[in-house]
């Protein structure tokens, strides 16, 4: 009788502690994050004095990283479980960040650059599957929307702090930098590393054992394929213009000051930071595929808010609102999707396969977030900002049209248009893989 009051217990909350554990531990990771990264640049290029073309190079390197590592990384995650994969990626990530500090020359600047990208990539899909393996099915998008409100405030957070300490005229103040977000890592392995996760509550569907493995179970997914797609295009067309092709068209197009262009940004922290506990309980009553639909028209009317802006620059203080607009409704954008992206991941995938589809979705993002600052910042700097709204907008259009055409390839259970079913814990199959 204790173990199914327990059971039940777990199946309301989600596994308490260690769900504790992982969230701070996606803190840790965010805070190093934003602890660091908008100061990756400025270093290789004016602390160390190397350039725009090392420093370009050292971001390159950092993001073939992740396609170096992630299918393996999957694949890892479903053979020896989450813990070891993240007490890996943690020290990859912590040892790149604290040779990258010290590095002085191009070459030792590359390695530890794959080596950080590498780390960083890994630690990814190995806390989505942790934040799996600790909820349940009523409490996971709660879970995932906390982790995205916490990966928010500790890269502002990081952010601020490490603005604080940065010193170009002082390299010291720079290795101090990434020492301290090396230290980051050794507190996400203790927190998070040293957590017991629990083992997985199957359904019925989850728990088969047949069928492809790795990559070829992916694409053999056709919801998970469509997903993917869906997945890139959202990351090409708002994560991968955030920090690159809206911030060169509000600086160099619309002649946003850069602290102003700070200011946007962290309205968009503070957009998600407000509205996303409340962006769980309105999508916990709607289809996710909704909810994704929906956060594309919301980015429609970001774009529309760019072309504003581009037409009035002239006009400083309402070209400044629009652009802080653009940022806020981006947020509004992110706080529909965090509660809905990786749930319907978790839901797709066989139990047996959780590490290989959170590593394939993580995949999809990083190439997204790597092909779209280009793009944007090659249209944008060829000044042809026109072109670039309007394939953004386009792009977002289909972000709408993409997620409507998902519906027909979910099961009632994994859009979540299914009423609320008691289930009792008897027939429970549980996924054998360590911890």
């Amino acid at each position: 009788m204790t173990g199914t009051v327990k059971q039940q217990r777990q199946q309301r909350r989600g596994a308490g502690g260690p769900l504790r554990r992982v969230q701070i531990g996606n803190a840790l990771s965010a805070f190093g994050g934003g602890f660091t990264m908008p100061y990756m640049f400025v270093y290789v290029d004016q602390v160390r004095g190397l350039g725009s073309p090392a420093a370009g190079m050292v971001f390159t390197v950092f993001a073939l990283a992740a396609l170096a590592v992630l299918p393996f990384t999957g694949r890892g995650i479903d053979r020896y479980g989450p813990r070891p994969v993240l007490l890996a990626g943690a020290g990859l990530a912590g040892t790149g960040a604290f040779a990258f500090g010290h590095a002085t020359g191009t070459p030792a600047l590359l390695v530890s650059s794959f080596l950080f990208g590498a780390g960083v990539t890994t630690c990814q899909p190995a806390l989505a599957t942790m934040i799996v393996r600790c909820s349940t099915a009523a409490t996971r998008s709660h879970a995932f929307a906390l982790q995205f409100t916490l990966v928010n405030l500790g890269m502002g957070i990081g952010a601020l702090v490490g603005g604080q300490i940065v010193n170009v005229a002082d390299p010291a103040s720079l290795t101090r930098l990434f020492t301290i977000e090396a230290a980051t890592f050794l507190g996400l392995a203790l927190v998070t590393g040293t957590a017991r996760i629990p083992t997985a509550q199957l359904s019925v569907v989850q728990g088969k054992n047949d069928g492809p493995t790795g990559l070829r179970a992916l694409f053999a997914d056709k919801a998970m394929v469509r997903l993917s797609i869906l997945a890139g295009l959202i990351f090409f067309t708002c994560y991968g213009q955030f920090e690159s092709g809206v911030a060169a068209f509000a600086t160099d197009t619309v002649g946003t000051a850069p602290s102003t262009l700070g200011f946007a940004i962290g309205a968009n922290a503070v957009t998600i930071v407000v509205l996303q506990m409340f962006m769980v309980r309105i999508t916990a009553r709607r289809r996710r595929t909704t909810a994704m639909a929906a956060a594309g028209l919301v980015w429609l009317g970001a774009w529309a808010m760019a072309l504003v802006a581009g037409l009035i620059r002239t006009e400083a203080m309402a070209a400044t609102v629009a652009i802080v607009s653009i940022y806020a409704l981006f947020g509004v954008g992110e706080s529909l999707l965090a509660p809905t992206m990786g749930p319907i991941v978790a839901d797709l995938a066989p139990a047996r396969l959780l590490g290989t589809y959170n590593a394939g979705y993580a995949l999809v993002k990083q190439i997204a977030i790597a092909v779209g600052p280009a793009v944007g910042v090659l249209l944008v700097g060829s000044g042809t900002w026109p072109l670039y709204l309007a394939a953004m907008a386009g792009s977002t259009l289909l972000i709408v049209l993409l997620a409507l055409r998902l519906r027909p390839y979910l099961t009632a259970e994994q859009d979540n248009a299914a009423p609320a079913v008691v289930r009792t814990p008897a027939p429970v199959r549980e996924l054998q893989t360590a911890a």
